[in-house]
């Protein structure tokens, strides 16, 4: 049997209330809160005494943006390129998108990797050097 979270489309309501979407898209009610807030998700109504109603594409949003989180997006790059999806059935322009945010991060992996590594070979020629002293010291001592 299939989890909440890989159910068909044609099994979401049509209205939920925070709880069930929560629940479906395997994220906590105050998940759901924190990105209304930041304007990554909206409910699809409003009732009475604050009730938010939510529907399939509300659900489908968090989904999409835990797949972007899970390529390494942060939720400022998120809030760029979700709404690209949902305009564009066919999800090319935002994966285009987020094909280009990964090569800045890849580019910036890189940056890092050679400052790692300059400082890697700086240690190992201060280890080195600190090994010969104590060779010279150790000689002279005896």
């Amino acid at each position: 049997m299939p989890t909440i979270a890989q159910e068909k489309d044609s099994e979401v309501p049509s209205r939920m209330r925070i709880g069930e979407l929560a629940a479906r898209a395997e994220v906590s009610h105050r998940t759901v809160h924190y990105y209304e807030r930041i304007g990554l998700l909206q409910p699809s109504e409003r009732h009475g005494k604050g009730y938010r109603y939510y529907d399939a594409e509300a659900l489908a949003r968090l989904r999409k943006i835990r797949q972007l989180q899970e390529l390494g997006l942060n939720l400022e790059e998120i809030g760029e390129v979700i709404d690209l999806y949902f305009a564009d059935p066919s999800g090319v322009t935002g994966k285009r998108r987020v094909r280009e945010i990964l090569q800045g991060h890849l580019a910036e992996a890189d940056r890092k990797r050679a400052e790692l590594e300059g400082f890697c070979a700086d240690l190992r020629a201060g280890i080195a050097r600190l090994d010969r002293l104590i060779a010279e010291a150790e000689r002279g001592a005896s």
